[in-house]
């Protein structure tokens, strides 16, 4: 049997925690979308890797997204202006015979407002929210 040398603790050397995985921002290249969204494979592959850029829903309020023409992480810029309910309801107000004005009082209700959105730094159109 071997004996111990005094109550000295046993020696153990240093070794560094392996590095930590990389972000979902650092492996994807983007953000995390908020909602469900649509993954699709772009046809042209950078090297041996392949493109895969998700399409983000927008809605009546600006969305984060990466913009498709400049690639730059951005929250989109909105705008309003009268959809399709909007001017069906005037339409139906007028003929039930509210003609002074009352038509145009859909016009200016936000739930019955389409919203643009575009990009902020190059001012590319992306889409349209539809009411």
């Amino acid at each position: 049997m071997s004996k111990s040398t005094g109550n000295a603790p046993p020696q153990f050397t240093y070794v560094p925690p392996p590095s930590a995985p990389p972000s979902y921002q650092e492996a994807v290249g983007g953000v995390k979308p908020v909602g469900p969204y649509t993954p699709v494979l772009a046809p042209a592959t950078a090297g041996n890797a392949t493109i895969v850029t998700t399409v983000v829903p927008i809605s009546r309020t600006s969305t984060h997204m990466i913009c498709p023409s400049c690639h730059a992480e951005i929250e989109t810029t909105t705008r309003t202006e009268p959809g399709m309910i909007a001017y069906l309801s005037g339409f139906v107000i007028a003929l039930l015979g509210c003609w002074l004005g009352c038509c145009l009082i859909p016009c200016c209700i936000d739930d019955c407002m389409d919203v643009h959105h575009t990009c902020p730094n190059c001012k590319a159109y992306l889409g349209r929210f539809r009411r």
